[in-house]
């Protein structure tokens, strides 16, 4: 039983969520997949040594793993990647920009989400409440959220999928990004479900 049972979890499919803050969208995603019979999540990685992402990951009994700037930029994460034998990376709230030689490893499996409904309100320096601000200061009438595969640009990567609410009734950035967080934890799991089954 303990060998066949070993081979149904080598039957999973892979995922590492990368995350540079305290990892709401991280959590999530744990929780989604936590009793998943088909998808695990084996790594959470991080940017920075004391981003609270990494408390989620002792939570849900997830390796975790800091690396520094330097570890990302001479081949020592990507050479740890590589010993995953990932299906899918998930951005999720990272904000390093990805190297092109990791990038060229993973071909259409590495997701991101955006909090604002692309190609408006993205490029770099665009995230959290800088991406609500300016969809405020532009008086829209709705937001959204953006899931995407990524390439060497930020945000630039091809649409997966996108999700809409009105922001009529918000007054405040802080009301904008209340709304679109809600989205971000009801949709960015499934549809990694999605591309994954």
């Amino acid at each position: 039983m303990g060998l066949l049972l070993t081979v149904l979890q080598n039957n999973k499919k892979r995922i590492a969520i990368f995350a540079s803050g305290n990892g709401s969208n991280a959590a999530a995603i744990c929780r989604y997949f936590a009793t998943s019979n088909h998808i695990e999540i084996v790594a959470i990685v991080t940017n920075r040594e004391t981003a609270g992402v990494l408390q989620v990951a002792q939570q849900y009994n997830i390796p975790g793993y800091y690396f520094s700037n330097s570890n990302w930029n001479n081949g020592l994460v990507k050479n740890f990647l590589s010993e995953l034998n990932l299906d899918l990376i998930v951005l999720a709230g990272f904000l390093k920009l990805i190297p092109a030689s990791i990038i060229a490893n993973y071909p259409n499996k590495i997701v991101n989400i955006h909090p604002a409904l692309l190609p408006n309100f993205g490029g770099e320096g665009m995230y959290g409440i800088h991406v609500h601000n300016a969809v405020l200061a532009a008086g829209e009438s709705k937001t959204g959220i953006t899931i995407h595969y990524i390439n060497e640009e930020y945000d630039k990567g091809e649409i997966i999928a996108q999700f809409e609410t009105s922001i009529v009734h918000c007054k405040l950035a802080t009301d904008i990004e209340a709304s679109v967080r809600k989205l971000e934890h009801i949709h960015y799991a499934s549809t990694i479900e999605k591309l994954l089954l």
